[in-house]
């Protein structure tokens, strides 16, 4: 923990979409081409049972930057948007001196629910300076879902503009000049939203070959319906695709921060929520099980975090915001708002105290959109197991 003689950390988040816990060369997947995140994860702190605390990007999204969870921080339909008048993690750091900034993918604001989900109808739509959540700088898109050549707008572009390249490229791209021409004395926390790896999965993808969807190695939950193997294999070939791609954006991000004060930037890959892939027979997000719930976290603070380890603490998006408040904090502040239920978990990562015993997560509402969770529920999930209860069904368990 830093004390007030310390200099406080650079913070910078990289939260992806759909990039379920599994998916990765270090945590065993023989399909994931992640050589960047594996070199990470080798320097990390990687909580590998971290889980959203809702398996769908507006809902994990607004309970992230909040530190609140779904419908309490004033979302409870997928087209709400976040109120102006909500307390963000870009508060918070701005009362600690911070500079705060805001790259990528929003979601958080109005959006036509008669238009199209994909394309530039949602992508072109323009999110006005007191709905962004409290960003000193704010530069991104309201959604759309373009991996390619997609609309930004913020702080130093008037209107929703194209950016020729792949998204996570022109993501880290803005980045790296925002930070190239801010004084560096001053600290910065930073979040960097991406699409990638959601779909749509055929999307071209820089530089990475095509993947034969036959030589894709299936989830063992997957059943033997030829249907559901086929549809697995053939979304699979793109994400692990749009994987690949992204991974050697975010390699080049660390590169860019190592020639900076690497020591003392705390460094954080994660994900909203994760994909099912037909695991379970089932597809998209929104359901109770693993490949849904559970997301990747490295934490990495080359400073502070000198032995990196796999650490099974019982983690939450939620609490990300807390947690990284209570280890940037001055001595003697305090760490989150009253109103954040997030928990910091600051110390258990500091191997200063334990970690809760259980996380809970929940489905506030059902998104109008095919191959999604259908129904409304709450669980409560340990290491060993989850715990569900549907709104209008009877309990069931998942043995992990």
């Amino acid at each position: 923990m830093t004390d007030s003689s310390s200099k406080m950390p650079e913070i910078v988040v990289v939260l992806t979409t759909q990039w379920r816990g599994q998916a990765f060369g270090y945590a065993g997947d023989p399909n994931a081409t992640t050589p960047c995140l594996d070199a990470l994860a080798e320097d990390s702190i990687d909580c590998f049972q971290t889980v959203t605390p809702h398996p769908f990007g507006v809902f994990a999204r607004a309970a992230f930057l909040t530190g609140i969870p779904c419908p309490d921080n004033g979302i409870c339909d997928y087209y709400d948007s976040l109120p102006s008048h909500v307390i963000t993690l870009a508060h918070c750091f701005s009362a600690l001196d911070y500079e705060t900034a805001f790259f990528g993918k929003w979601q958080l604001y109005q959006r036509d629910p008669n238009a199209l989900v994909v394309g530039e109808e949602h992508a072109r739509i323009r999110v006005p300076d007191t709905y962004r959540g409290g960003f000193d700088f704010w530069e991104g898109f309201e959604g759309g879902f373009l991996l390619n050549d997609c609309y930004f707008h913020g702080s130093n572009i008037e209107e929703p503009t194209i950016i020729e390249g792949y998204q996570s490229d022109v993501i880290i791209d803005r980045f790296i000049e925002y930070k190239n021409n801010r004084e560096a004395a001053s600290n910065c926390f930073s979040v960097l939203s991406f699409d990638a790896p959601h779909p749509p999965y055929g999307a071209s993808a820089p530089d990475v070959g095509a993947i034969d969807p036959q030589a894709i190695l299936l989830d063992a939950s997957v059943p033997e319906d030829a249907d559901i193997r086929n549809v697995a294999r053939k979304e699979l070939g793109g994400y692990y695709r749009h994987i690949q791609a992204t991974d050697r954006a975010i390699g080049r991000l660390i590169e860019f921060l190592k020639t900076r004060d690497w020591e003392n930037t705390l460094f954080v890959f994660t994900s909203v929520h994760g994909d099912m892939h037909g695991a379970h027979g089932l597809f998209r997000k929104g359901w109770p099980h693993e490949q849904s719930v559970r997301i990747p976290m490295l934490i990495s603070w080359p400073k502070v975090f000198k032995i990196p380890r796999r650490d099974p603490l019982l983690m939450s998006l939620l609490d990300l915001g807390p947690t990284l408040l209570g280890l940037a904090k001055v001595k003697g502040s305090a760490s989150s708002p009253a109103e954040m239920k997030g928990k910091d978990l600051s110390e258990p990562l500091m191997l200063r105290a334990e970690g809760p015993g259980y996380q809970t997560i929940s489905m506030p509402t059902v998104p109008p959109f095919e191959k999604q969770c259908p129904y409304v529920w709450r669980a409560r999930r340990t290491i060993e197991w989850t715990d569900v209860e549907p709104e209008k069904e009877s309990p069931f368990a998942l043995d992990h």
